[in-house]
């Protein structure tokens, strides 16, 4: 049996470490979505509280003053499309990773697709928001993509070795 080289190793490892990271960033999307449903007053009151405390300090903190205005634009809008988008979102995103770890071969192409689609989303928001954060979570998917077809690639090989024998 041939042994794998260095790159295909590297290729495999940062594939299961970045839908490990997914599946992590799906349950706290999930499990947000339902605090959110139930506390966005309580949340949005705590938040702002965090906020002015720092940007009292320091007025032009980057980070606060950021979270600060999206709290305040979370608790004017509709939390319940918030709420549900984050929990249908994090839900997606951690079944398809638990049926990746779990080397279903049609999970690969979905998950290809769904994170396309999230991709596709990413950048349409970017044009309103023009949020570096928005560029690193879609560079971060498109790099998923590229090592789950990868993955895809030879866990077809695997699945045809495994039928011949």
């Amino acid at each position: 049996m041939p042994t794998k080289s260095i790159t295909h190793i590297l290729i495999h490892d940062s594939f299961r470490v970045g839908i490990t990271i997914k599946g992590i960033d799906g349950i706290l999307e999930a499990v947000g979505g339902v605090l959110l449903w139930f506390k966005v007053n309580t949340l949005n009151s705590w938040l702002q509280a965090l906020c002015q405390h720092e940007l009292a300090r320091d007025k032009h903190d980057f980070i606060f003053s950021h979270l600060s205005i999206a709290s305040q634009k979370l608790a004017s809008g509709s939390p319940m499309f918030v709420s549900l988008y984050l929990l249908s979102h994090g839900l997606v995103k951690a079944l398809l990773v638990v049926c990746l770890w779990l080397n279903k071969l049609w999970a690969y192409p979905l998950t290809i697709g769904v994170f396309a689609a999230f991709v596709v989303y990413q950048i349409y928001r970017f044009t309103y928001t023009h949020s570096v954060a928005l560029v690193i979570l879609t560079l971060f998917d498109l790099l998923l993509i590229f090592l789950t077809w990868k993955e895809y690639q030879d866990q077809k090989l695997l699945h045809a070795k495994k039928k011949e024998e």
